[in-house]
């Protein structure tokens, strides 16, 4: 099972989402080729309902596990179902570009 496949088992087995996106953003970074090390995920849960921004990042790393060994960068937008449908069922999650160095460059 891929790291992706691993990310999304665990996020629905955790936090039954109402809305779950998973983006294997590691193409846009200075990795190997079919690298799964940087992501970005869209997270709506009435798991996340009362908990802060920090929490709800917590809570998403609890159901990760062991797997946050394995990822480089996670970036998260952790919504409630109400968040969710105020914001009219999308939000901005535009990634930026890379800026870090390659391993080559020592």
């Amino acid at each position: 099972m891929t790291i992706t496949e691993q990310i999304q088992q665990r996020v629905r087995e955790a936090l039954a989402p109402e809305h779950f996106e998973l983006v294997n953003e590691s193409y846009m970074h200075s990795v190997p080729a079919g690298s799964e090390s940087h992501f970005k995920a869209i997270i709506v849960s009435g798991r996340f309902e009362g908990q802060g921004r920090v929490q709800r990042q917590r809570t998403v790393f609890a159901a990760l596990g062991e797997l946050t060994g394995r990822i480089h960068a996670l970036t998260m937008k952790t919504l409630t179902p109400a968040e969710w449908r105020e914001a009219g069922g999308a939000v901005e999650s535009q990634s930026p570009p890379c800026l870090g160095g390659s391993k080559a460059d020592g």
